[in-house]
């Protein structure tokens, strides 16, 4: 599909250059175009310009999860299409007939990144961390190029997990994108789902129409926006190569001191890389589904009435984050006869789970204590 989508527009940019009187210009112009988009993909390059494999990232993600105390197994859980999804699972004898949690991270992260957060909420039921389809180390398939296509992979992905797992019935906490694919699946498979955390979920309320009538926007900043939107939102990580690693500690200082009580050194930040390096499957599928300025293009609030009332939610907010917790009050105000906890964590920014983890950790098992 992606391929077919490829051909299609090759065949638009060609037709609009030779309505234009620039015929001759279109096929190395168009070429020109492709590879540079291309260039971005191809994983078989990527190994020899970026300091990165698979290999590599397994050992950046050993190295997150060393400081994990409590016993954990790691597989790889083989879905449709030859997809496999990398699984941790905390089941301890005392728990095993709890209801399960299942963490689901949000955009460009993975199951290293509740590092602070699996032991503590592990003691009182079985815990499953994966990465999503695309990411991390689940295998990163082509998705389709529509935003309601690119949904329905992720949702039924973890469909099908949830079946070679044999679990009955989960609680999901998704952070960020893993909130918004939380309550799509919660919509389609009610009868699975006793109660969604969500915390600081993407993709929940419409773009807002902020465009004054006095005050348009200039043409330059239309023109720059046209340039920028066929790359991913992580291109430019990949395309500088070997100076991914020392970006990622100079734009992003502030993982390090997220983590600070379990490392001294750059471990985060080679995970947060290695992470980001990888073919971007997941990251193309997200660019899929957001419109400008990362707004949602299908927004979960205009779906909530289809969610069935008895299933409980909670809501967590960072104090200090820049995501609007007016969605989280318009969810409440749309379920009037169902359970909408709404928390904020004071000193927490956006990722929660790592800013204020004792918090964060002590609120989640409260809430989960509601179900069993």
């Amino acid at each position: 599909m992606a391929e077919q989508g490829g051909t299609a527009n090759r065949g638009v940019v060609q037709r609009m250059l030779s309505v234009v009187g620039v015929h001759s210009l279109a096929s190395s112009l168009w070429g020109y175009v492709d590879t540079t988009i291309r260039w971005c993909w191809i994983p078989n390059w990527l190994p020899s310009w970026c300091p990165t494999s698979t290999n590599q990232l397994q050992i950046a993600e050993d190295s997150m999860l060393r400081c994990v105390n409590s016993a954990f197994t790691k597989q790889f859980i083989p879905i449709s299409s030859g997809n496999l999804l990398w699984t941790l699972t905390f089941c301890s004898e005392g728990v095993k007939d709890k209801t399960p949690m299942v963490l689901l991270h949000g955009f460009g992260g993975g199951v290293g990144l509740w590092a602070q957060n699996l032991d503590a909420l592990s003691q009182r039921r079985p815990v499953f961390a994966l990465d999503l389809l695309g990411f991390g180390q689940s295998t990163r398939p082509l998705f389709y190029t529509e935003a309601q296509g690119a949904e329905d992979q992720f949702v039924e992905s973890i469909e099908q997990w949830r079946t070679k797992m044999g679990l009955e019935s989960m609680i999901l906490l998704g952070h960020n994108l893993g909130g918004y694919v939380a309550v799509s699946y919660s919509i389609r498979y009610p009868g699975r789902v006793k109660h969604i955390i969500l915390v600081e979920p993407w993709g929940f309320p419409e773009r807002p129409d902020t465009v004054e009538p006095d005050r348009p926007i200039p043409v330059w900043i239309k023109a720059l926006g046209a340039i920028f939107r066929p790359f991913n939102p992580l291109a430019g990580l990949r395309l500088v190569g070997p100076l991914g690693p020392t970006l990622v500690q100079t734009l992003r200082p502030d993982f390090k001191k997220k983590f600070s009580s379990m490392f001294s050194d750059n471990t985060v930040s080679q995970y947060i890389y290695h992470l980001n390096v990888q073919t971007p499957s997941g990251e193309t599928a997200f660019k899929n589904m957001t419109g400008p300025c990362g707004w949602a293009k299908r927004p979960m609030l205009h779906r909530m009435d289809r969610l069935h009332p008895d299933i409980p939610i909670t809501i967590i907010y960072g104090s200090r984050s820049s995501i609007d917790s007016n969605s989280g009050s318009a969810i409440k105000d749309m379920r009037p006869h169902s359970h909408v906890e709404i928390i904020t964590i004071r000193g927490a920014g956006h990722y929660v789970y790592a800013d204020q983890a004792e918090d964060f950790n002590n609120r989640v098992l409260q809430a989960c204590d509601k179900v069993d």
